[in-house]
């Protein structure tokens, strides 16, 4: 088996998307797609399924990836380990979180670091709401774990490492309150705090939008620079704001009621860095990323 048939099969099978793992492995999808085919030829039977909508794994494409992805895995460590020797990869490695869910993932990456590159230090920082990658472009951070979408041209953008479903955070006396699930629609019925700070504006349009998708305006409220600000406006009952499902978890407090989105899009998240800064370092610290949220 080629090194770049086995690459293939495994982003492939993690990406289910021929367009993406054509990207990834800057590579075109015809050779993607060759590649593809020339290992089922290999095995002697499909590995995926393929349909104009979508693209999916074969019994035997699942217990391939099983059986290839522990080794994969183990020849990208050792490559990994004899490369940081050679280049003496030590020092200190800043990284940022937006919440404390990417937090946590931030903290079990460090982790799994200190014994793959053990001449590494991590020091780590949450990044403020207000202003989601000054620190990052004033060379504070060297990478962050941050909500997508980003669209910065000055920074490199890595692929969606995991998603979580959203909530609406709003006063526990509100009549939504009381619902199981609400709709993107239902916002109109709320006036959504905004986010003060250096916020772009598609970032700001994801987290506060200013119309329901049927073009009903939705009115914005305070703008406010952190959380703990922003439950106090909530359960005063000055306003809402979506937020990732987690959430519900780490900020429960009286007042405030967590209702989930029927219809909202997931928040996903992924690393971020300044263009031209993609060092061996940061390099290593994506891989551990993938390897803890996978």
């Amino acid at each position: 088996m080629e090194r770049d048939e086995l690459e293939c099969f495994l982003l492939l099978a993690e990406e289910l998307h021929f367009g993406r793992t054509a990207e990834r492995m800057r590579l075109s999808k015809a050779r993607v797609s060759q590649l593809v085919q020339r290992l089922e030829r290999r095995v002697g039977a499909p590995l995926f399924t393929r349909t104009s909508r979508r693209v999916a794994l074969t019994s035997i494409g699942r217990q391939l990836r099983a059986d290839l992805a522990p080794h994969h895995r183990a020849i990208e460590e050792g490559l990994d380990r004899a490369a940081a020797t050679a280049r003496g990869i030590e020092g200190v490695l800043h990284v940022g979180f937006s919440n404390p869910l990417t937090g946590e993932i931030v903290m079990k990456a460090t982790e799994a670091l200190r014994v793959s590159h053990p001449g590494l230090a991590v020091e780590v920082c949450e990044v403020p709401l207000g202003d989601p990658y000054g620190q990052l472009r004033r060379g504070e951070f060297d990478v962050q774990l941050t909500e997508l979408p980003v669209r910065e041209e000055d920074l490199g953008i890595g692929p969606q490492l995991f998603a979580e479903d959203r909530v609406l955070a709003l006063p526990a006396t509100h009549p939504l309150a009381a619902r199981d699930t609400v709709t993107l629609e239902d916002l109109a019925a709320v006036t959504l705090l905004t986010l003060a700070g250096e916020v772009p504006d598609y970032w700001l349009e994801h987290h506060v939008p200013a119309r329901t998708p049927s073009g009903r305006p939705i009115e914005r409220g305070p703008g406010v620079v952190n959380m703990q600000e922003g439950l106090i406006l909530v359960a005063a009952g000055k306003g809402a704001f979506l937020a990732p499902a987690h959430t519900a978890t780490y900020y429960a407090r009286p007042g405030v009621a967590y209702v989930p989105f029927a219809d909202a899009e997931p928040t996903g998240y992924g690393l971020v860095w300044r263009l031209g800064h993609d060092t061996g370092v940061v390099a290593a610290f994506a891989r551990t990323a993938r390897e803890v949220t996978g």
